[in-house]
């Protein structure tokens, strides 16, 4: 896992060595290069690992260094930081996070598939992430869900998200960056950002963020990272082999909206309005309206309960029960409502087409297709992360 042009650990996290209203060690709020390598298994372990301080964002970082390099076949790399300053989600949201209080990361990953052969792998990972986390000491009557298409969601609260931008790709191969943004805790500097942002933040987030010490009050970063780790490396691995296919039963299963009434919103307008019913082999919601079952590509749209959609905003939030603030940061779930599941517009459009939202199930769509060539090209990202 080292890599001699990566920096060392930082010695410490920057600033004070626990935000007021923390009570967690220092430890818990770092992590700790040899503990890790103890917990990961031995392909993740051999991954390069960089951790820093600061960035801009993560993604970002290793999408520059992959696009330097567009061809040339390569390890996976993870890189890692406290804060991000130029984090942001969809439509310009910001990623808010202290440092030690959430994991921030991203995974370089060369992917044994064209493009139009990735249709479904944001869910995928979110399955996977959500098996990795029950490998922890979770308090079993807290439940772990996943809403669509690519939010964690921890007792119905905003708990992590997943970012997959594509770089480059060649006939049978493609470069992915894989972000993961999960809030570990909060502390009262998180809060007090939530608070000062929150009438904006209320008007464009379909859900409130939560912490995983809410179901771990001993919740560290490091064993955290581990498990996230171990479970990409799988996820990855089987989604390389098979596709959406072996991930889609567990993703209905893990269905936080399964049989209720949402609303889905195309750039803030209600475009479609039925009971949630499930995922097609693509990845793309289905929702049962009066007139028929639709398939919802993920476009520039946003996904809510209907309930929640139709109230006036709530206050900020508050305590929660892990002691520390329930604030978190706008998952980087908040920055890929704008990517379909394969990480390329839907099918039928160029890449610089407008997204297409929906179609009728009996006229579904396959993944994205864009031409196959010989050479490695660059792909649109977003740029979102």
């Amino acid at each position: 896992m080292s890599d001699p042009s990566f920096p060392l650990d930082p010695p410490g996290i920057p600033g004070k060595a626990a935000a007021s209203g923390d009570s967690r060690p220092t430890a818990a709020r770092r992590i700790e290069r040899e503990r890790l390598l103890e917990l990961l298994d031995p392909w993740p372990s051999r991954w390069a690992l960089e951790i820093v301080h600061e960035t801009g964002s993560t993604n970002a970082d290793l999408a520059a260094r992959l696009k330097g390099a567009r061809g040339v076949p390569f390890e996976p790399s993870v890189r890692v930081a406290y804060s991000q300053t130029a984090g942001r989600g969809r439509r310009g949201r910001p990623w808010l996070a202290t440092p030690g209080n959430a994991l921030l990361l991203s995974l370089g990953y060369l992917m044994p598939r064209a493009p139009n052969q990735l249709a479904g792998l944001s869910l995928a990972l979110g399955a996977t992430i959500v098996a990795g986390l029950r490998t922890l000491p979770l308090d079993s009557s807290r439940r772990l869900s996943l809403k669509w298409p690519n939010d964690i969601l921890l007792d119905g609260t905003k708990l992590a998200g997943v970012l997959v931008e594509t770089v480059w790709s060649t006939r049978d191969a493609t470069a992915l960056v894989i972000g993961v943004g999960l809030n570990v805790s909060g502390d009262d500097e998180l809060e007090q950002q939530i608070t000062s942002l929150h009438e904006t933040l209320r008007a464009t987030l379909p859900t409130l963020p939560g912490a995983l010490c809410r179901a771990w009050p001993h919740a560290a970063l490091t064993p955290v990272l581990g498990a996230v780790l171990n479970a990409l490396a799988v996820g990855l691995e089987r989604f390389g082999r098979h596709g959406f296919e072996p991930f889609h039963d567990t993703w209905i299963a893990e269905h936080a909206y399964a049989g209720q009434e949402v609303v889905v919103l195309e750039q803030g307008d209600e475009m479609a309005r039925g009971i949630a019913y499930g995922v097609d082999e693509q990845g793309q919601l289905l929702i049962r309206t009066p007139q028929a079952i639709r398939a919802i590509a993920t476009g520039d749209v946003s996904l809510r309960l209907a309930a929640s959609a139709d109230v006036p905003a709530q206050p900020a939030p508050s305590m929660s029960a892990c002691g520390a603030r329930t604030g978190g940061l706008p998952t980087a779930a908040e920055s890929t409502a704008g990517l379909p599941p394969s990480g390329l517009p839907p099918s039928g459009l160029s890449t610089g087409g407008e997204p297409k939202s929906d179609t009728p199930v009996a006229e579904l769509p396959g993944a994205g297709k864009l031409p196959a060539t010989e050479r490695a090209r660059d792909q649109p990202h977003n740029n979102d992360a």
